[in-house]
């Protein structure tokens, strides 16, 4: 296993421990005003507009440590260098990766210098799903006492997004119970695909009942992703296997019938969606042309609007298909803080794409407010 950089730049100090940790985010300060984050006057919104980032990355020091301490049994680990911090977990490793992931002031620093408001936080890469159930389980709950303790600490700027043992319902349903009434948890945060078993497996299915009656959102983001080695040279696993496992993701929640029997769930699908608004006229086709597809009451295309979708398009003009597609209401504030495929302007993004100031005011927060319940 190969480690992989973030490229966004990184510092970081020796040691595991909270102490290291705090020594580390010290030396990382200086590399957050120069070398890493943009710091330029404050973003401007507009006046009482709260900007909403829905899709931005954190890690608390709980949930690292466990990596650590019970991961490597699993092929997982978790260690700091003087360059960043390194993670490991399903195949995986990424690092050096820079403080702000953890250090939650340095976090508040950049929001101030984006002109964010609030973050919804959510884990990535290695998630929980490559542990037996006790470990997927026990980091689920590091995870999301971890955010809710961050939510704590900044109430106005940071909710969080919850994690669950997916591949053990009973586990993910007993964490669900316990974590949406943390102070702060607003949704639920979790692969386009659980360890390679996709949404349409009815192992699932009482998972996203149960999400759905608690009145969350599923908010989906590509953690192993389809392609194998044809995607490894020139990070074609993230430029082009993200965009494609959401759409596999969101085809497998319509195709799979899970839409229909949770109705009012809201899922929301990263990267503007990836490559699902632009292949629907070809889904449309095949349920008129395929038996595999008879079963299709609706065409595919009518699903578009049961998905909400954030603004990481890198195109104004693939962005403003998107909207004409799905409508402006379904479309949520993202940067994906703090990766270098994300955005370090994110407001700036919105106002390439020419709205009226009713459906950028609805982008940068109104739509996510409405969701997330803030």
């Amino acid at each position: 296993m190969a480690w992989f950089g973030c490229g966004c730049g990184c510092t970081g100090s020796a040691g595991s421990t909270r102490r290291g940790l705090l020594r580390a985010a010290a030396v990382a300060a200086p590399w957050a005003a120069t070398g890493g984050l943009a710091r330029p006057a404050r973003a401007q919104a507009a006046p009482g507009v709260r900007v909403i980032n829905v899709h931005a990355h954190y890690f608390p020091e709980s949930y690292l440590e466990m990596l650590a301490s019970e991961g490597r049994g699993h092929g997982a680990d978790y260690r700091m260098t003087p360059e960043g911090f390194h993670v490991a977990g399903a195949g995986n490793r990424f690092g050096p990766l820079p403080m702000r992931f953890i250090d939650l002031r340095q976090r508040i620093a950049d929001m101030d210098a984006q002109g964010v408001t609030v973050q919804a936080v959510s884990l990535t890469s290695p998630m929980v799903y490559f542990g037996d159930a006790d470990l997927s389980e026990r980091l689920s709950r590091a995870w999301n006492d971890g955010a809710s303790a961050a939510h704590r600490q900044f109430p106005d700027r940071i909710v969080g997004l919850l994690t669950l043992p997916m591949l053990h319902p009973d586990r993910a349903l007993r964490e669900l119970e316990r974590a949406r009434a943390l102070p702060g948890m607003r949704g639920v945060y979790m692969g386009t695909n659980i360890a390679g078993k996709d949404f349409s497996d009815p192992l699932f299915l009482p998972v996203f009942q149960a999400i759905e009656a608690a009145g969350l959102g599923v908010y989906l983001h590509p953690i192993q992703t389809v392609g194998g080695d044809r995607l490894r040279p020139y990070y074609l696993n993230n430029l082009l296997g993200n965009p494609i496992d959401t759409a596999i993701a969101a085809s497998h929640l319509i195709f799979g019938g899970v839409l229909d029997k949770c109705p009012a769930l809201e899922v929301n699908l990263p990267h503007a969606g990836g490559v699902l608004p632009i292949l629907t006229g070809r889904m449309d086709h095949g349920r008129n042309v395929r038996p595999e597809l008879r079963h299709m009451a609706r065409a595919p295309s009518d699903y578009l609007r049961r998905f909400t979708y954030d603004t990481i398009a890198h195109s104004a003009a693939v962005m403003r298909f998107v909207i004409q597609q799905v409508g402006v209401d379904r479309v949520l504030l993202g940067d994906d803080y703090c990766y270098d495929m994300g955005y370090e302007r994110p407001v700036a993004f919105v106002d390439e794409l020419g709205l009226s100031p009713a459906d950028r005011e609805a982008v940068l927060g109104g739509n996510a407010a409405r969701l997330l319940k803030i």
